[in-house]
């Protein structure tokens, strides 16, 4: 037997795991076209969403649904199944005598409990709950976005936690004939309904009649694109998207009865569909208890997951690679933590980008290092337009980097596209199309209605579509070297960025009518900081840094070594950039997400920097 034959049968185990059955049916046609869907039928599922809170309401009424920090002294305030319901209804109660017609209920701030009682209290109105990026109102300088899409789906009513924080973005919008709605305090000029009052309102049976009528075409949610091409689209999420869609990745990974009851720490932005659909539905369908992590994976900010870990054991956990890895640096540290974190955890899960394979492994050695098993990283493929997953890795697989399989009621198409497949998708979880836009609702879907998301794939084995699929970045972001070479941005992207861990957090790839590939890169602070020991390394500091630069060098040369010969993926120069990217514009999607393409516009002089004749010192020449 082989030395690296016996490392894999000495592995310990992952801890189990109920996964679906990989029961797929390929069609292959003629033009090279290959069709996939799971031959196991979608298991039925609710009507609507606040169905689940009030079966939950009714048959566990004392558990705890929703719980966040507040307060002076930062304690946990918890909300029950019974409670929420109560709240809800009289929030319902009290848009229903607003007269919403409809219209929708638009949330700026971000993820509260107030605002997960307003989104139940707006579907049983009727009304669409339309969370907003809090970028758009705090980050950004002229409200361009904000007031483009206020104009678009012309909200009845605006709801913000906190009235002042807001005063800008408020004072942007025209008001007339909305009702606003502050939860902490009111806003100085600006007339508004407290939170406290609205949900004080009596219910009546109109609460009830009002309940009645939502229907699975109702639309629950508007949720928005990151406008990465121009101005957001206002994706309808209709209450049976997002009912099947909780039922598929539910279904995938069904939760033994005698399981711990299901926990989420979670702190993905709800404005954005992988937390407000596909983090905070499941948990809610289930019966399980949400705690909202006001933390965030970003230098001075992650202490706060940290100090939540300490105290809440998750049951499935969810995060981006970056905080990933803070966590593997602090639990390295902190036994406890460890202790805590995977006392209940069944699956880890990420998304964002591909987690690198050094931090695959450092996480796995801290779950056995404690538990004595492995713990099986899970990640889903999507957009806002599916609900939004439509495939998952729902096996014990070691690879990272793969998008899984079609969940049951979803059709996967992938078409030939060069040396990989663009995918598109077909399901129940699907959206109907644009709000207030049906020209380019029209240009969605292809002819056998398949909607064109613009991603690509390829396989792990095209012999055996079974071992999954393989992200391959975006479609439209690929270009050609002045060589003919065609250049996939995406699995380069991540690569790169994977291999110069930790000090890069994200980068654009250059390159297109260049005889090479450029590389630009924005540095993770906070590892920096840690790699030089200087706690108060500054951004500008941190690209001149002799040990960065290292760093990145090695990590791009490692990369260039494993690809010699192939052109497509070999970085030539490379570059640290200060200057983080740009909401307004539209470098950075309120999603975090990078625009390839605007970044590369907005930054067309350091561009020319990188492939001047002559490259000053602050670009990295690596051939």
């Amino acid at each position: 037997m082989s030395g690296s034959a016996a490392a894999v049968m000495t592995k310990p185990a992952f801890r189990k795991v109920q996964w679906l059955k990989r029961d797929i049916d390929v069609e292959r046609r003629g033009d090279g076209t290959v069709v996939l869907k799971s031959r196991i039928p979608l298991q039925p599922y609710e009507k609507h969403i606040p169905a689940s809170l009030a079966k939950w309401a009714k048959e566990a009424p004392e558990r705890t649904w929703l719980a966040q920090r507040g307060g002076p002294n930062r304690e946990w305030r918890k909300v029950s199944y019974g409670e929420a319901k109560r709240t809800v209804d009289a929030l319902t109660q009290g848009l229903l005598n607003l007269g919403l017609a409809g219209r929708p209920v638009a949330i700026l701030s971000g993820n509260s409990i107030e605002h997960a009682l307003m989104t139940q209290a707006a579907m049983q109105a009727l009304s669409p709950a339309a969370p907003v990026s809090p970028a758009y109102s705090l980050m950004s300088h002229d409200h361009v976005k904000l007031k483009y899409l206020f104009d678009l789906i012309q909200p009845a009513v605006v709801m913000v936690q906190d009235g002042p924080t807001f005063e800008k973005a408020l004072n942007a919008l025209d008001l007339g004939g909305v009702t606003v709605v502050h939860v902490a305090r009111p806003c100085d000029g600006i007339k508004s309904v407290s939170f406290a009052e609205l949900a004080a309102t009596p219910a009546t049976a109109d609460v009830e009649a009002s309940i009645a009528q939502v229907a699975p075409q109702t639309v629950g949610k508007l949720l928005f694109t990151s406008g990465s091409t121009g101005m957001p689209k206002a994706v309808i999420n209709t209450q049976e998207m997002m009912c099947a869609n909780a039922a598929m990745m539910m279904q995938v990974r069904p939760r033994d009865p005698s399981d711990p009851i299901s926990t989420m720490l979670d702190w993905m932005p709800w404005n954005h569909t992988m937390g407000g659909n596909a983090a905070f539905h499941p948990i809610l369908v289930d019966g399980g208890t949400l705690y909202i992590d006001d933390g965030r994976p970003m230098p001075g900010q992650f202490d706060e997951t940290l100090r939540n870990l300490r105290e809440i054991s998750p049951t499935y956990y969810a995060n981006v690679p970056a905080g990933y890895a803070a966590l593997a640096a602090a639990m390295e540290k902190d036994d406890a933590l460890c202790r805590s974190f995977f006392k209940n955890l069944s699956i880890m899960a990420y998304g964002g980008a591909r987690l690198p394979d050094d931090l695959y492994e450092r996480m796995q050695a801290l779950a056995v290092k404690t538990t004595g098993e492995r713990i099986v990283f899970y990640t889903g493929w999507g957009s806002t337009e599916t609900a939004p997953t439509s495939t998952g890795t729902y096996w014990d697989t070691e690879r990272v980097g793969l998008i899984g399989l079609p969940f049951p009621g979803v059709e996967l198409k992938m078409v030939p596209c060069g040396s990989k497949y663009e995918l598109r998708l077909r399901g129940v979880n699907v959206t109907p199309g644009y709000f207030g836009q049906p020209e380019l609702t029209r240009k969605m879907f292809d002819e056998e209605g398949f909607y064109c998301i613009g991603d690509a794939g390829i396989f792990v084995d095209d012999s055996d579509p079974v071992q999954g699929i393989i992200f391959a970045g975006r479609v439209v972001e690929d270009f050609k070297l002045t060589t003919g070479t065609f250049v996939h941005v995406g699995s380069l992207r991540t690569d790169t960025i994977a291999a110069a861990t930790p000090v890069v957090h994200d980068a654009l790839v250059a390159g297109q009518d260049r005889a090479c590939i450029g590389l630009l890169a924005w540095p993770n602070l906070h590892a920096c900081r840690q790699l030089v020991g200087n706690p108060g390394l500054s951004f500008a500091e941190a690209v001149k840094h002799p040990e960065v630069i290292a760093c990145f060098r090695r990590g791009l040369e490692a990369h260039n070594r494993e690809c010699e010969g192939a052109s497509s993926r070999i970085i030539a120069r490379a570059m640290l950039m200060v200057e983080p990217p740009s909401i307004d514009g539209n470098e950075l999607t309120d999603k975090g997400y990078i625009n390839q393409r605007a970044g590369l516009e907005r930054r067309a002089a350091l561009v020319e920097r990188l492939y001047a004749d002559t490259p000053d010192q602050d670009v990295i020449v690596l051939r």
